[in-house]
């Protein structure tokens, strides 16, 4: 995974991933009013967050109190880390929240007369196109990134992966007596038709998985996803789509699914399963990033900073996302970091190849 030594160029393959990357979630949330905290304790004194807070409102008359965020979600934790930084900085944010491929289609059709100061997306190789199409610009000072992983951090300081996702195999635990251990069982009898994938024009991290898998395999990667296709594994869709059959008990299994989804409905009671393959998965960091054409940088920066906060991380941890400081640990509840092993692939590789993988993976499913 070599974040650090991009190539330059294909510049025409990148902008068709840009189309082709989409969406890993449905966000949700609105704007609320980000209120600053005032008032006095019992001895007529200002409380410290107050005080905290009335500061924010005096930086925030001196830069400007605007920023204008897009944003792939989660909905849930969208919402709370803008109305945590809202409460810390006084400043009002702006919010759009839609899926990678719409802030993409978004961004294109503004081009001319840029709003967003910055853009979080769910596909690191999103990430890398907007970068090496000029879009971003580099915050060499932002807070505890340092503490970031070594890989979901680009050299220049554009992206920055303050949360993740792994893919894994969810099942339904009342249809599946003998869980599967890596991709190649789902080729097998017991899993005839009974199993979803979620489909990689629609799900930039099911294409994160399939370009990493052919990154490490090379061309004999086909083969596998062929067998696939001959035992009856189904596109259903994007993420959801292709989860919420193996909660009904539709389907068995959906595999290459994004894991804090399937952490999420577990956490609800929902009688389903997650886990790793053995020879190794993708995890997906997801960028946040200053827009080079950014009106308001320096409310920009902080929200970066504040992104990367403890209180921001503790938020991406609590809803079973991975935090992208390796000092602060995932939900208790979920398998963390280190525990999940990875496939051996190449960013920048996956970012050229997408377009084409993903062109062939539909002719073969579909």
């Amino acid at each position: 995974m070599e974040i650090l030594n991009r190539k330059q160029g294909a510049s025409k393959l990148l902008v068709a991933a840009i189309v082709l990357i989409l969406a890993l979630t449905a966000c949700g949330g609105n704007q609320s009013g980000g209120g600053i905290a005032t008032g006095t304790d019992n001895a007529g004194n200002q409380p410290q967050t107050a005080a905290q807070d009335q500061e924010g409102a005096q930086e925030m008359a001196a830069s400007g109190s605007k920023l204008v965020v897009y944003t792939a979600g989660p909905g849930g934790v969208a919402e709370a880390i803008k109305e945590g930084f809202e409460a810390k900085t006084g400043i009002t944010i702006e919010q759009f929240d839609g899926t990678t491929g719409k802030i993409l289609a978004r961004l294109e059709a503004e081009k001319n007369n840029p709003v967003a100061d910055v853009v979080i997306l769910a596909s690191w190789p999103s990430g890398i196109a907007m970068k090496e199409q000029g879009l971003t610009q580099s915050y060499a000072g932002a807070a505890n990134s340092d503490n970031l992983y070594p890989t979901w951090i680009d050299a220049d300081k554009h992206l920055f992966g303050y949360s993740a996702s792994a893919l894994g195999m969810t099942y339904n635990t009342k249809l599946v007596d003998n869980p599967p251990s890596d991709w190649a069982d789902f080729a097998g009898a017991d899993w005839q038709g009974a199993v979803n994938i979620p489909d990689p024009s629609l799900s930039g991290s099911a294409l994160d998985f399939i370009s990493g898998y052919l990154n490490e395999r090379g061309d004999e990667g086909w083969e596998l996803f062929q067998a696939l296709k001959n035992n009856g594994v189904a596109l259903a869709g994007a993420n959801k789509e292709a989860l919420d059959p193996v909660i009904t008990g539709a389907k068995s299994a959906v595999m290459a699914g994004v894991d804090y989804m399937a952490y999420s409905e577990i956490a609800k009671g929902e009688p389903i399963e997650i886990a790793y393959p053995i020879s190794g998965t993708v995890i997906n960091p997801r960028p946040s990033m200053i827009l080079k054409d950014a009106q308001n940088v320096e409310n920009a920066q902080k929200f970066i900073d504040y992104l990367l906060s403890d209180e921001a991380q503790e938020m991406v941890a609590n809803a079973y996302l991975l935090p992208g400081r390796s000092d602060v640990p995932a939900h208790q509840d979920r398998t963390q970091v280190d525990e999940i092993k990875l496939l051996d692939y190449d960013w920048n590789w996956m970012t050229e190849q997408g377009p084409a993988i993903t062109t062939e993976f539909l002719d073969l499913f579909k």
